[in-house]
């Protein structure tokens, strides 16, 4: 198929892309290249031809791309926390605003498919099990509660801690920051365009991606990328609250290989994926294994942390399992031992 990859250049996109290019499609990669990003050009990494140089936001660059496209994978978007007010309208513009030129640009096209990069941030604090009213909605954790040391989410209902369970994608959506919000954002407004147009949307909500070429000290880079050059530089790696923080570290050929899976496979209507590993581990447990496999120093538990951030989340991924035959092919350890050694 004749692809166009918007967010081409980035550090899950250009993963995607080799992915592709194996499997024998024709791909054109799409990136603004903006400098929060992309500390230098990326574009010699692609082959003439194949790639434009503009922004999702330009109806006319998309128009031009667009042509001769069989199916869209979109990738583009602002990430991070967004936990500052500030940055609320460079997230609308960006990831918002984006995503509905794009969608206009392929109504005008014709092209019908459409694999959309989520993220499992659209879960809030996912779900939490209260021993006396089961599965509940996790309950924001406030400041004080945060600064006296009290991590765990409370029960909205009693106020008891809860425990951990994974969310399927039928969780209802809680998006607790400007990220995430636009997330939701996109994922309505290619819904949106699936009814009206006929055509076929996958929602892959990523999970905490790491791997090679990863980007670091920066504000996209992930807590594996931020440890991992903290413990090149001869520093502890500092780990925010407790260390208990509960995630899913997933491989980013992991996700290429979802990501093309959905593209190849999902062709009616609009379907949600969770895209992790399904073993969960925590924050703390992935410094570890970074300092271990580069011989650094022991993570320091910080007691520091981010409103917005969620204290747990983990989902299901038996959905893609089972709809679009996918299984994850690098394991945590394996995983870690690679990131500790790429340039």
């Amino acid at each position: 198929m004749r692809i166009l990859l918007t967010g081409g250049a980035g550090f899950i996109g250009q993963h995607v892309r080799q992915t592709l290019l194996k499997r024998g499609h024709d791909v054109l990669a799409f990136d603004s290249l903006r400098k929060d990003v992309h500390f230098r050009e990326k574009s010699e990494q692609t082959a003439p031809g194949s790639f434009i140089h503009a922004d999702v936001r330009d109806a006319e660059a998309m128009d031009r791309a667009l042509k001769g496209v069989e199916a869209v994978i979109h990738l583009a978007a602002k990430v991070g926390l967004g936990v500052d007010v500030g940055d609320l309208p460079d997230y609308a513009s960006s990831n918002d605003a984006g995503t509905a030129e794009l969608l206009a640009a392929m109504a005008r096209a014709r092209v019908r498919r459409l694999t959309l990069a989520s993220s499992m941030v659209v879960y809030g604090e996912g779900l939490g099990m209260c021993e006396s009213h089961g599965a509940v909605v996790p309950a924001p954790r406030s400041e004080g509660a945060l600064s006296a040391g009290e991590f765990e989410p409370p029960c909205p209902v009693c106020g008891a801690p809860l425990g951990t369970t994974l969310v399927s994608e039928d969780t209802p959506f809680d998006p607790r920051n400007a990220y995430a919000t636009s997330k939701v954002a996109q994922e309505y407004y290619s819904r949106n365009w699936s009814r009206t147009t006929g055509s076929s949307v996958a929602a892959l909500r990523y999970h905490n991606v790491y791997g090679p070429g990863m980007p670091r000290d920066t504000p996209y880079a992930g807590v594996a990328a931020i440890f991992t050059s903290a413990l090149r530089k001869g520093e502890a790696p500092k780990v925010f609250e407790d260390g208990g923080q509960r995630r899913d570290f997933v491989h980013v050929r992991d996700i290429a290989s979802a990501t093309v899976a959905a593209c190849e496979r999902h062709r009616d209507g609009v379907r949600a994926f969770n895209v992790g590993s399904g073993t969960p581990r925590t924050v703390g447990e992935m410094a570890t294994a970074l300092a271990k496999a580069l011989n650094g120093k022991p993570p320091v538990i910080t007691g520091q942390f981010r409103l917005g951030d969620v204290r747990h989340i983990t989902a299901d991924n038996s959905r893609l399992r089972r709809e679009l035959g996918w299984q994850p092919a690098t394991d945590f350890e394996t995983g870690m031992r690679e990131l500790a050694n790429s340039p």
